[in-house]
């Protein structure tokens, strides 16, 4: 077993610039582009994450996490939860710095995801989501071993989530508000924690599907919750099950305001992108797009993080022939 988690602390300014300095030779600094829809919509900003080494922003906090790991921690090699992304990240930054890497894999992530995995050198242990949330909560998974790289509640981890912040503000200081997708929260609490660091008058908004909005939940009843009406959807990067009472903690410091959008919303928002971007994102990158075309985020300039774009073309296909 894992001994107990440090406590919760914010994650300063100055942890974040560290991290940035720390993982820039494996990171890309992703473009920022406007979505051209015309002045009947919001103005919308893309963060274009799906361009990073593992077309997902998971590489920022996952580089930062594994540099700082001491020699015996890299001895004894590295292992992770993940439905893909968080995995991709962790195992392409172990494999740069020669160290083992594990992932215990959700089984039902898209084969896109689990075949990068294991192209990447990751040892795959295929779990239900049911085990994997519950092995996220233990640190702790029979048989595997090596040092726990948290995919969300990691203060390293979500220092290198903050990069994001930084670029940018730096590119549309003119910002208004930044939407992103919440799993279990390390990326809003990154990016949110470099956000309100440089200027508290930009928004910071989360956003979720209608299948799997635990932090929607937890801040209309102001304590983290169970999401009882949970169910998976294509949706697989985003959403859980519930809101760690940490992650509560964490995202209640930068967090301004939630969004909870349809599947329809997000396959709309899919093909939107392709169409109008030549931009594909898997559901969990789509969201921010589709939470800011509700109009519910303001007029703009708004900023739309696309997350990841690691999904099947086959499953993107027949996903956005629906919408």
């Amino acid at each position: 077993m894992t001994s107990a988690p440090e406590p919760v602390r914010p994650i300063q300014l100055d942890d974040i610039n560290a991290a940035r300095k720390r993982i820039s030779g494996m990171i890309l600094r992703t473009p920022l582009v406007r979505l051209e829809l015309g002045p009947e919509f919001p103005e919308i900003w893309l963060k274009l994450e799906n361009l990073q080494p593992i077309n997902a922003y998971k590489l920022r906090g996952a580089a930062n996490a594994v540099a700082m790991l001491s020699d015996a921690e890299r001895q004894k090699g590295v292992w992770t939860v993940s439905a893909g992304n968080a995995g991709q990240g962790v195992a392409y930054a172990a494999k740069q710095a020669g160290v083992p890497c594990t992932v215990v894999a959700i089984e039902t992530a898209p084969q896109a995801k689990l075949d990068r995995m294991r192209r990447l050198g990751a040892k795959l242990v295929p779990v239900s989501y049911d085990r994997a949330w519950q092995t996220l909560d233990d640190q702790f998974y029979p048989g595997v071993e090596g040092t726990f790289v948290h995919p969300f509640d990691d203060h390293n981890f979500i220092a290198g989530h903050g990069t994001l912040g930084l670029e940018i503000l730096e590119d549309l200081p003119r910002t208004k508000a930044v939407i992103a997708a919440i799993g279990g929260g390390g990326l809003i609490t990154g990016l949110g924690s470099a956000i309100k660091a440089l200027n508290r008058e930009v928004k910071v908004i989360g956003v979720e599907p209608e299948t799997a909005a635990p932090a929607a939940l937890s801040f209309k009843k102001g304590s983290p919750q169970v999401f009882g009406e949970w169910r998976a959807s294509f949706v697989d990067g985003a959403g859980g099950q519930s809101m760690f009472p940490r992650m509560w903690e964490r995202m209640q410091r930068v967090v301004d305001d939630y969004i909870v959008v349809s599947l329809a919303e997000t396959k709309k928002a899919m093909r939107l992108l392709a169409e109008k971007a030549r931009v594909i994102a898997e559901g969990a990158g789509a969201l921010s797009v589709a939470a800011a075309l509700t109009g519910k985020a303001g007029d703009g300039p708004i900023v739309a993080i696309i997350s990841g774009g690691n999904i099947d073309l086959d499953k993107f296909c027949d996903l956005i022939a629906e919408s």
